[in-house]
């Protein structure tokens, strides 16, 4: 039976985990096992070294070169402990990766459209994580100063469980969990090994399901379909999608948040089910957990958040979700999805504001 091909990005990923990737990410696991086994001081650097490696073997010396220049620049720019100048310098090497000269470049490096995309999505991702590690350098205190130190940043930036797709672990988490050392019982990491193998091989089932036999994505890929069917028909289709959206980052997340456990580590919780959600404050606290405390930690708290006036509150709010459109690609149609978003929450946390004023709930 043929399947829905039109969901790039589960093709995408399945097709590259069949390759390469998740045999690269059992290798960074023996690499793990072995040095908590026998050099448990050593891990971070261990795995630093095997990440580095990885990404050299699939992306190729100048993929590689191109992560590392990021780092390098965001540390150096980070050395003037500016928060403001920190983020200028993300968003501008985020700007980088959208220059039509540039991609044109970046496209000859490789023999296919596929690896150049893998090199694409995987520079994204890590200029959050330098966006993380550099914030994280301004804001440290001097006695901080071995744990913010470039060989950590190269740690973290390669750390190759989170590195093509996430999920996002921000440094100082990062930092904290990986210095830790804690007892090793290879009994207990293999109970965990085979349950969460047996809970992901489940959930990539299920998605292989919906691709072979639901054909969401294919109609919604034609318009003579939708402008048929009724309103009824066009709302299952739509909670269809997102239900598979739901189950196919289960997979997607899954699989490194595994790898984290396995390293231990404490992965961001997986998404919740898109369908015990009601409210958009929600959605974006429980899908992407890892997602939603960066844009907290490093947007939403230093602007103002919560703690602001009305107008700070709806400033901080905004700038969260710009960004959020902007990393995702800046096409129309993501400011439009950001800015329904943005009204969705704002609309949320304004009704609250309004309930919780004592005359209406006496009122109520």
């Amino acid at each position: 039976m043929s399947q829905d091909p039109m969901d790039f990005e589960w093709s995408y990923w399945v097709e590259w985990g069949r390759e390469r990737i998740l045999w690269l990410l059992a290798g960074h696991l023996l690499v793990s096992q072995m040095s908590r086994l026998l050099v448990e001081k050593y891990k971070p650097w261990c795995l630093m070294v095997y990440g580095m490696a990885a990404c050299w073997l699939l992306l190729g010396i100048k993929g590689f070169a191109v992560i590392l220049l990021h780092a390098a620049i965001s540390f150096a720019v980070a050395q003037f402990q500016l928060s403001l100048l920190t983020w200028l310098c993300s968003l501008i090497l985020l700007a980088t990766l959208r220059i039509p000269a540039v991609e044109e470049a970046k496209r000859k490096w490789y023999d296919t459209e596929n690896e150049y995309y893998l090199l694409l999505f995987t520079v994204s991702v890590r200029c959050l994580f330098c966006t993380s590690f550099s914030l994280e350098y301004c804001w440290h205190a001097p006695t901080q100063k071995s744990s913010h130190s470039f060989p950590w940043m190269l740690a973290y930036v390669f750390y190759y469980p989170t590195f093509h797709n996430g999920p996002l672990v921000n440094f100082d988490e990062f930092s904290k969990q990986m210095r830790r050392q804690e007892a090793f019982s290879v009994k207990t990491n293999l109970s965990i090994l085979i349950v969460g193998i047996i809970r992901i091989f489940f959930w990539w089932c299920l998605a292989e399901l919906m691709i072979h036999l639901m054909y969401i994505h294919a109609l919604y890929s034609s318009a003579l379909p939708l402008e048929s069917a009724s309103y009824w028909a066009l709302g299952g289709l739509a909670l269809a999608q997102v239900l598979f959206f739901y189950v196919k980052y289960l997979v997607l997340y899954g699989v490194p948040g595994l790898l984290l456990q396995m390293d231990g580590l404490k992965p961001p919780a997986l998404p919740c089910c898109v369908s015990l959600m009601h409210s958009f404050t929600k959605m974006w606290r429980s899908f992407d957990v890892g997602l939603h405390r960066f844009l907290v930690r490093y947007i939403y708290v230093p602007m103002g958040g919560s703690q602001s006036s009305l107008l700070g509150t709806l400033l901080s709010t905004a700038l969260t979700f710009a960004f959020v459109s902007y990393w995702h690609g800046g096409q129309s149609y993501l400011w439009y999805w950001g800015a329904l978003n943005w009204l969705g929450v704002i609309v949320e946390n304004g009704t609250k504001r309004i309930l919780s004023i004592s005359l209406i709930q006496d009122l109520i």
